[in-house]
């Protein structure tokens, strides 16, 4: 009967202290793994649709702060793509005026008291001691370099008292080296020179296109010139009087403009330099295209402006 009590209290015993170990153990748990545990200072969660959750356990532990809470709470941590950033950051963007200034030949781009881009004449040039940057006027006279004839272009194009020469207002430059004694371009030659032009001009714009340096417009017309035999002149001649017009694009190729073709073939076409005077009809120191079709022997009608700004800003409108 003894033992039979004993045993009795023994089980009850083992029964309680098993209840409260795994009472103990679920708080336990329940203190350090909560489903849903609130935090007295929660961090603030962003949420960005396009992207995954950098921790999905947590998407259920904590409830994201709305983005305008969230600037309240830490101000630093939004970026703030707005101009005032700039002003807060003491960011001020420096422009060079002169950065989108063109100086013709002979000018260099300075600022003056106000801060605004000018273009005066260049004040000195480099001595040059090699005799190969010597260069030749159209006024056969032999010049250290290509800078001393453009500032004095330059001076004269302004009046200034440096300008030595009153016809020194057109100068150019007819080919480097020193002037030395051409052939006279006889009638005959002259007379011919226009076809040979014609040809060197379409030979010039095919080779190239061979290799792929002339841009998807002019290559076009190169295209069209080889397969119309009616455009293969007057696609070429077109497309070498838009490349003379440089800056800026007038609609007209200055002296200055055809020293590109006029320099490089005095030594081998002594008519060149004849033949493109006589381009300048009106002697006003521009070739128009009228002048240049003309001057190529070609029908007026067979030219037409089809340079590749022209065509762009018919395309904007």
């Amino acid at each position: 009967m003894r033992a039979s009590c004993l045993a009795v209290c023994l089980l009850v015993l083992v029964l309680v202290v098993g209840d409260s170990f795994g009472e103990h153990k679920f708080r336990k748990h329940k203190k350090y793994r909560p489903r849903h545990h609130k935090v007295a200072n929660p961090q603030p969660v962003v949420e960005y649709p396009d992207r995954p959750h950098p921790h999905p356990h947590l998407e259920e532990m904590v409830e994201p702060a709305p983005l305008n809470e969230w600037q309240e709470i830490n101000h630093e941590a939004v970026y703030n793509p707005e101009p005032e950033s700039d002003i807060k950051n003491n960011y001020v963007p420096i422009v060079d005026p002169c950065l989108h200034k063109h100086c013709g030949a002979g000018r260099v781009c300075v600022l003056n008291d106000d801060g605004e881009a000018e273009c005066p004449c260049i004040p000195s040039c480099p001595l040059e001691s090699d005799p190969r940057r010597k260069v030749c006027t159209n006024h056969n006279e032999t010049w250290g370099s290509d800078c001393e004839v453009y500032q004095m272009q330059c001076y004269c194009d302004e009046e200034n008292e440096k300008c030595t020469k009153e016809e020194y207002d057109h100068i150019q430059i007819d080919y480097y080296g020193q002037c030395r004694d051409m052939p006279v371009c006889q009638e005959e030659e002259m007379t011919d020179f226009p076809r040979r032009m014609r040809d060197w001009l379409f030979n010039i714009m095919r080779d190239l296109a061979d290799r792929q340096e002339l841009s998807p417009h002019y290559l076009k017309l190169e295209r069209e010139a080889e397969t119309n035999l009616t455009r293969r002149w007057s696609n070429a001649a077109v497309w070498k009087w838009c490349d003379l017009d440089g800056h800026p694009h007038d609609r007209s190729v200055s002296r200055h403009e055809l020293f590109p073709i006029r320099a490089p073939l005095m030594s081998l076409e002594h008519c060149i330099a004849p033949f493109l005077d006589s381009c300048d009809v009106d002697d006003d120191h521009r070739i128009t295209l009228t002048e240049w079709a003309k001057c190529l022997g070609l029908e007026e009608d067979d030219l037409e402006d089809r340079c590749e700004e022209v065509r762009g800003e018919e395309e904007e409108e």
